[in-house]
Order: structure tokens, then C-alpha cells, then sequence
């Protein structure tokens, strides 16, 4: 009897160490070789963003290798129609940070299993889908999938949503892309310069779809968040009763509503039916932390894997040898910037190669440093209840801090 007694002790102990799927352990900042007081500074420059009405509230969440050190929320989740304290659970419109936690992870997949390549021409997936001319020589330069994923194609980085509606109607999507692989503007030579668009993953998303003939948002749900154990993260909250209590509401719309459960983004919501590759996504910072940490776990959390090592390790590199050589100035890795012009927010003392990082325009943002083995997570509603909120020197001040707590 004590034997038993002694075993079902031991499995207890051992059940209560192990993380449950879709979660992350929490620790101390010091057992994972952090300053728990350096960390704490964090709590001046959020409450400074909510005290200067730059944002109504926001949650922030610190990943050392597989465990959470800090997680915090400040502020209010809604001030308009009526005020709601924000909470850690509190589940937001990541914007264009879908484009990484949705987008990328699911098409990396395709590439590790064989289905498509780097090097691909788009029109291969996508009939008719035009190059770039040489306005001198008439000579044709297809655009490929690194291109996308990069933003080097010189597709325009946005489309006129409200003339596009009054031509194509409203939720038209595949309207949307063959208006993008026929009348979108191609820039300049693929490869040669940087141009951020969201057309680039509606491209992708729509890649996607024609080769595993499912919606992105199916897709990603299954192979990449329900994989990974995830409780809170999905598109089209509004399909799912259990997450949607727990959403930030966006803009004030002129009806005098909030946006709230619908995305934000005027592609995603108005032509693409919120499953779109530019965004959609809407989660929460625990869920990320999760995301986070099976990348910087070369793709691999609880024992759950979503990518193989290899493929983070191509995922994470900016393209610059051979045939998929981008120009130098570029700085984008696959679906992540790295070091471009727009990756300020990962602050001036993460590594400048090896920190791959994102933004939302709903106010969100997330940065990882691949050696130090570190993220950290910016969840904010910048956009509630208007489209003046700013954040961007805020996520780069905590990311100061957080490379700055860390000692060993």
C-alpha cells in the first residue's frame, strides 16, 4: 500500500512539472537568468502609454527558451461604450501579425513538405498571374513565393478598398486576387528593392488555398494552432463562441458601434471575409508566448511540433545568396522582418541578424531574439475607440528593458 501511496505521489509531482498542451510554465525571472527589477520597468513605460491616452490598455508578455518571466496587463480592454479593465486573457486583432503567426508558419509547412518552392513562379499556382516588365526592354520578370514573402515582389502595398468595393461589391475575394494578379501595380524588379504589402499574403493565402483546396483560416487552425494545444487563437472569432467574450473591440464605427469580433483590417473584413493572409488572426499573449517559444525551440513546444529546425532556421535568414539573392539593403527574412528600416521595435540591444520581429496596426507586436532565446510580446487596441493611438516607441522601449534584464 505505501508503495502505491509513494507511486501516485510521484506521478502527481511529475504531472504538476509537466506544461499542459497550449500552455507555457511560468517562472521566475532570476531562475531563468533574468532581473526580476530591471523587468519591473516595465510597468513605467506601459502605464505611460494608457496615462497619455496613447492606448487604452495593453498586455505585455516576456518568453526566456519555455517559460513565461513576466506577464502583465494595464489599462482597459474598452473605454467606449463603457469601460472594461483589461486582463491577461484578453484576446486582440493582431493586424499584420497574422501575417507571421498565420500566414507564414502555415506556408512554411507547404515548403518543408514539398508542395511548393521558394524559387516558384506564382503564376504556377496562380493563372494568369502577371510579372513585372521592364519598361525598357519589354523583358518579363516573374515574381516568385521568396518575393512575397519577403515584400521585395514591387507589388503596391495596398489596394483602394472603397473602389475596389464599388466595382467588385463587398466580401469578393476572388475578385480581390485576380485584380491582384492582373491590374495591381508591379513597382520595380523583383528582388531589387523593398516594398511592404499586404498584397504579397493575400497572394500567399490565396496559394495556399489552391493547393491544399482549404480556407487559410481551416488550414492554419489545424496545422498550427490546434497543433500546438492553443485555446484562444483562431480567425473568425465570431465562429467561435468561447474566444469571442474574451476580444478587445477596435474602432468606433459610424453607427456609433465597435468593431468586435470582425477584423479590422479593411481587406480582411470587407473583401476577403476576415480569411485573409494579410490578417484575421486575433489572440492572446499566452497563446503567443507559446508560438514563440516552439519557434525559438526550432519549431518544436511540449512535444508538439509545428517546424522542423531546418525550416526555422530558413524561416528566420534573410534571403541574400545564390538565386534568391535580395538586395542587400533589404533586411526581410521569410514572412518576419529582420533588419529592415521598420524593425525599430525590437529596440537598439537585441541581436540586429538573428531578432526577427512584427507588427500589427491594431497596436500589436511581437519580437524574438533567436540566440538569446527571448520575446517579447506587445498586445495593445491602439486603434479603440479611434485610429489615433501610437505605440511604436513604447514597444521599443520594453524591448530595451527586456535585453537589458537579461544577465546570463
Amino acid at each position: 500500500m505505501k508503495k502505491l501511496l509513494a507511486f501516485f505521489a510521484v506521478a502527481a509531482v511529475m504531472a504538476s512539472c509537466t506544461p499542459q498542451p497550449g500552455t507555457l510554465k511560468h517562472a521566475t525571472p532570476e531562475s531563468m537568468g533574468m532581473n526580476s527589477e530591471k523587468l519591473a520597468q516595465i510597468d513605467r513605460e506601459a502605464q505611460s502609454a494608457v496615462d497619455a491616452d496613447n492606448i487604452p490598455g495593453c498586455v505585455v508578455a516576456v518568453v526566456r527558451e519555455d517559460k513565461i518571466v513576466f506577464l502583465k496587463a494595464y489599462g482597459n480592454k474598452q473605454v467606449y461604450p463603457d469601460t472594461i479593465p483589461m486582463t491577461t486573457e484578453t484576446v486582440f486583432d493582431l493586424a499584420s501579425c497574422s501575417k507571421c503567426v498565420g500566414t507564414t508558419l502555415s506556408f512554411m509547412q507547404l515548403i518543408e513538405n514539398g508542395y511548393v518552392r521558394l524559387q516558384d513562379e506564382v503564376s504556377e499556382y496562380i493563372p494568369g498571374f502577371k510579372p513585372w516588365v521592364d519598361p525598357e526592354t519589354g523583358r518579363e520578370v516573374p515574381i516568385t513565393v521568396q518575393d512575397l514573402l519577403t515584400h521585395t515582389s514591387g507589388l503596391a502595398s495596398y489596394i483602394n478598398v472603397a473602389s475596389f468595393v464599388e466595382r467588385f461589391g463587398e466580401a469578393q475575394p476572388d475578385s480581390l486576387i485576380n485584380f491582384i494578379a492582373t491590374e495591381v501595380t508591379r513597382n520595380f524588379r523583383p528582388k531589387t528593392n523593398y516594398l511592404y504589402s499586404c498584397l504579397n499574403f493575400v497572394t500567399l493565402q490565396n496559394i495556399l488555398q489552391n493547393i491544399t483546396g482549404e480556407r487559410l483560416a481551416d488550414y492554419a487552425q489545424k496545422n498550427v494552432f490546434d497543433r500546438l494545444g492553443l485555446k484562444h487563437t483562431c480567425y473568425l472569432p465570431k465562429e467561435h463562441p468561447d474566444i469571442l467574450p474574451l476580444v478587445a473591440p477596435t474602432e468606433l464605427q459610424a453607427d456609433g458601434s465597435v468593431l468586435l469580433g470582425d477584423v479590422h483590417d479593411p481587406i480582411a473584413f470587407r473583401c476577403n471575409c476576415g480569411n485573409s493572409g494579410n490578417a484575421g488572426v486575433f489572440s492572446n499573449c499566452e497563446d503567443l508566448a507559446v508560438i514563440c517559444a516552439a519557434i525559438m525551440n526550432h519549431g518544436e513546444i511540449n512535444g508538439r511540433r509545428i517546424l522542423s529546425p531546418m525550416t526555422v532556421e530558413a524561416m528566420i535568414d534573410v534571403p541574400d545568396y545564390g538565386p534568391k539573392a535580395i538586395a542587400p539593403h533589404v533586411g526581410r527574412a521569410l514572412g518576419w522582418d529582420n533588419h529592415s528600416g521598420a524593425s525599430t521595435l525590437k529596440g537598439d540591444m537585441f541581436s540586429r541578424t538573428r531578432t526577427i520581429c512584427h507588427t500589427g496596426y491594431t497596436g500589436t507586436s511581437i519580437v524574438m531574439d533567436m540566440d538569446a532565446r527571448t520575446a517579447v510580446i506587445v498586445l495593445s487596441n491602439r486603434v479603440h475607440p479611434y485610429d489615433d493611438g501610437m505605440i511604436s516607441e513604447t514597444r521599443a522601449r520594453i524591448a530595451n528593458i527586456v535585453a537589458g534584464s537579461i544577465e546570463k
